[in-house]
C-alpha cells in the first residue's frame, strides 16, 4: 500500500487498468502488486466507466463554493437597488443559509462598499436640524 497521497502517474493508472482487464488477478491482488489501495483500483475502474478518462481530476476535488456566480450577481443587484440594506436583510431576501460574516467577506471580495448605518446617519442629521 502507498502511504503518500501523491497523484498516480498516467502510466501507472494504465498498467493498473490493464491488469484489471486481463482478469487473471483479483482487485486486492492488483492493489498489492502496484502498491495502491483497493479503493484506488475501484476508483479508477469507476472513473473509466463513467467518463472514459483515467487522468487525475484535481479540478473537481475539494469543497464547492457556496457563493456561486449567480448568488454573487444577486447580492450585487440587491445592493445596487437598496444601498442601505443590512446583512441580515440581504440574507433573508436572498434566502441564504450562511452567517452574516460570510456575506460580509463576499461583499469585501466583490469590492462593494457597504454602510450598514446609513439610515441612522440620516436620522441623526434630521434631529439636529429640528432641534436647532
Amino acid at each position: 500500500m502507498r502511504k503518500s497521497r501523491k497523484t498516480l502517474s498516467l502510466d501507472l493508472r494504465e498498467r493498473i487498468l490493464a491488469s484489471c482487464d486481463e482478469g487473471d488477478r483479483t482487485r486486492p491482488e492488483i492493489a498489492g502488486r502496484y502498491r495502491v489501495s483497493l479503493g484506488m483500483v475501484k476508483k479508477l475502474l469507476a472513473q473509466r466507466r463513467k467518463t472514459g478518462d483515467i487522468r487525475p481530476r484535481h479540478r473537481y476535488s475539494g469543497r464547492k463554493p457556496y457563493f456561486t456566480p449567480d448568488k454573487r450577481n444577486r447580492l450585487g443587484e440587491m445592493i445596487r437597488q437598496r444601498p442601505d440594506i443590512t446583512l441580515e436583510e440581504l440574507r433573508e431576501a436572498l434566502a441564504l443559509n450562511c452567517t452574516l460574516p460570510a456575506i460580509h467577506y463576499v461583499l469585501v471580495g466583490m469590492n462593494l462598499s457597504f454602510k450598514k448605518n446609513a439610515a441612522r446617519q440620516r436620522a441623526r442629521a434630521r434631529r439636529r436640524q429640528v432641534g436647532a
